[in-house]
């Protein structure tokens, strides 16, 4: 799929929806503005967009991850250069830090403040709860409250397709799988990618481990050892800053002679780790929905408490718009198995279980 049109399509389905629905210790700021008096959280009236403030909290893989929090702070960025609004962002170092840091955004009188990643689920909660006339939005997780807007994904329908890729792809029928904290959204990208690995390619094996941390290359790197040493020649990583370590892995791996595949996550990674190692990516609009839903609270749209799903009927998920070491035979198949899903004709599983 084209980047432009996956930009397009989620901001006409997350149009769609909304409308139907009627302390860290690093952080960074984009276009310094007077502080507004801040609107209750769902009303529709809005200050003037450059005196808008947006501020988001980071998981612990950090805004530099190469993967969603530097999607979500890219979309924040884009914000400011578009609009003139205040950008910033706060680091999490550990799960200590997320909660203050929402507050923090609170006390600066902040008119929206994101949460990025399912860690944030029960701070989030807890500073929604206490703060009803904020505006909170998270990623990857669910919090029902009427001034929190949630977005998740289908990650196992856009790993479904990827495991296709590397089921065909495979020399050695054997792939790996590498993700961060063992949780319900990292096992949807397992789920999806097994089920799709295993529907390309019967006689293929999966070797699966959890590094524990969204924050640990090393350990990533150290998995990802393991598993090239055990046989596997391709491995999809849906481990945050972890994942960086597979990459590390597979670069060393290929500058020795060896070569071995990594498949990104989130974003398209061959951006930053180059098409020597990278086979392809399993994308998520992250960038595209934090961008969409900031907009909305900018314009005045932004209706608090609703649930946004995207998934590959929204092109939501799903590859790249290039995909250099994919022949197209495999794309082609990867279209076929899109074609059944969107159509419910497959239903992927979301849990190891299914």
């Amino acid at each position: 799929m084209k980047k432009s049109g996956l930009m397009l399509a989620l901001i006409l389905s997350l149009t769609l929806i909304l409308s139907a629905c009627g302390g860290g210790a690093k952080n960074n700021t984009n276009a310094p503005a007077a502080s507004p008096s801040q609107p209750a959280a769902g009303e529709s009236a809005a200050p003037e967009a450059s005196k808008m403030k947006i501020g988001m909290s980071t998981d612990t893989g950090g805004v530099n991850d190469k993967s969603f929090n530097q999607s979500a702070w890219e979309a924040l960025q884009q914000i400011a250069q578009d609009t003139g609004a205040t950008t910033k962002y706060l680091e999490s170092k550990g799960d200590a830090d997320m909660e203050p840091n929402l507050r923090s955004f609170v006390q600066e009188k902040y008119d929206l403040i994101w949460g990025i990643g399912f860690l944030f689920s029960d701070a989030m909660t807890r500073a929604a709860e206490q703060n009803p006339d904020s505006n909170f939005a998270l990623i990857d997780s669910v919090v029902d409250l009427p001034n929190v807007t949630s977005v998740t994904f289908a990650e196992h329908e856009g790993s479904f397709l990827v495991g296709v890729v590397a089921g065909l792809t495979t020399k050695t029928n054997k792939v790996g799988f590498v993700g961060g904290i063992e949780s319900p959204t990292i096992q949807k990208f397992e789920a999806g990618y097994v089920a799709g690995v295993k529907a390309a390619n019967p006689n293929a094996e999966v070797l699966i481990q959890y590094a524990g941390a969204f924050d640990k290359p090393d350990v990533g790197k150290t998995i990802a050892a393991t598993q090239y040493n055990d046989g596997a020649d391709i491995i999809f990583q849906a481990a945050g800053a972890t994942g960086t370590g597979v990459f590390n892995e597979a670069i060393e791996r290929f500058n020795a002679g060896n070569k071995v595949w990594v498949i990104g996550v989130d974003k398209d990674q061959s951006l930053e780790f180059g098409n020597d190692v990278t086979l392809t990516s399993m994308m998520k609009g992250v960038k595209e929905a934090v961008y969409k839903v900031s907009s909305d609270l900018i314009n005045g749209t932004l209706e608090g408490g609703k649930t946004i799903t995207l998934g590959l009927k929204d092109n939501g998920v799903g590859l790249p718009e290039s995909n250099p070491n994919v022949p197209q035979d495999v794309l082609d198949k990867v279209n076929e198995y899109k074609e059944k899903i969107v159509s419910g004709e497959i239903t992927v599983p979301t849990t190891p279980e299914e």
